[in-house]
């Protein structure tokens, strides 16, 4: 008999507006340097090439969205799901049992949005396991619930 469908999670719709931000930011900023350099050449290339850069910034959000929406994560009996990747699907299976801890990341981008990133550490070393975009709350209970979790499958439990 073959487990139930998990139930997928989604990070929060935070990190969705996080990255935008982000990859505007770094556009506009390529913008403005592309027409600061050319402009003493031609006005109207600095202003084509300002322009290009924004079209790639507003077609670079399709591309945020599609990423960020193909993160996801299922809590199940006896190991965690973790999903993500667009053109290349990864799925991620961690057993409970295996993970020697877990931690929370955050960095002033992802704090300034509430955001937090929980990583799971296993003994194999090419693991890199974690769920990005979650609110501190969420990341603070997943991050607990793993560790006991985690605890209760190492005790045999």
């Amino acid at each position: 008999m073959s487990d139930p469908e998990p139930a997928w999670r989604a990070p929060s719709p935070r990190l969705l507006t996080m990255r935008r931000v982000q990859v505007g930011v770094c556009g506009v900023g390529v913008a403005v340097a592309l027409f600061a350099l050319l402009v003493s050449a031609t006005v109207t290339g600095a202003v084509v090439a300002a322009a290009a850069a924004l079209v790639a910034v507003l077609v670079a959000q399709i591309f945020v969205a599609r990423r960020v929406r193909a993160w996801g994560y299922a809590e199940r009996e006896d190991d965690l799901f973790v999903k993500r990747g667009v053109l290349f699907s990864r799925l991620s299976v961690i057993p409970y049992g295996r993970m020697q801890f877990v931690d929370i990341t955050a960095g002033p981008v992802e704090r300034l949005f509430g955001l937090a990133t929980v990583r799971m550490h296993t003994a194999a070393a090419a693991s890199d396991a974690r769920i990005p975009g979650l609110e501190s709350g969420e990341a603070a209970r997943v991050r607990d619930r793993l560790t006991e979790l985690g605890e209760a499958q190492a005790a045999g439990l």
